[in-house]
């Protein structure tokens, strides 16, 4: 009975979806503004760290994109998270392919001192991340709750 329970626990991709949002809105809600808010911490020193601690959050999520779309082919519910999982993965590609190095780039500029050109980079990165964590809670609910995911037609 236990195995059993514990088998359809790992099996639902809600495990997943809970732990890859806490990790990163640990990153992004918690630990970066609070970078930025240490006085002792120069302004160079906090795009530096940032940019790697992103880089690492990245490669993270790219690990959990593929472990979570896995995870729903195997337990039989692709159908169900197409549109949550091909959503997760459209915002992880575009910040991956675009977002984070146009943002380290600017990062290089400021640490060489030289001036930033007008850029809606780190806006559009804020607001997928904020897409991305509210598709993560309701796939994780959606998860918990045996509903279907949004336009699945399924039930």
């Amino acid at each position: 009975m236990l195995k059993n329970t514990a088998y359809r626990v790992l099996r639902n991709p809600a495990w997943l979806c809970f732990t890859w949002f806490g990790m990163t809105a640990g990153v992004s809600l918690l630990a970066t503004p609070a970078r930025f808010a240490a006085d002792s911490i120069t302004r160079p020193v906090a795009l530096d760290v940032g940019r790697e601690v992103f880089s690492v959050l990245n490669k993270a999520e790219l690990a959990l994109l593929v472990a979570l779309l896995v995870l729903v082919r195997i337990s039989g519910q692709a159908r169900r998270f197409l549109l949550l999982g091909g959503g997760l993965a459209v915002i992880v590609i575009v910040q991956s392919a675009w977002l984070l190095p146009e943002l380290s780039s600017r990062t290089d500029l400021v640490l060489a001192g030289q001036p930033l050109p007008p850029s809606n980079a780190h806006a559009a990165y804020s607001i997928l991340e904020l897409v991305k964590l509210g598709l993560l809670l309701w796939a994780g609910f959606t998860a918990l709750a045996g509903r279907t995911a949004p336009g699945s037609g399924l039930r």
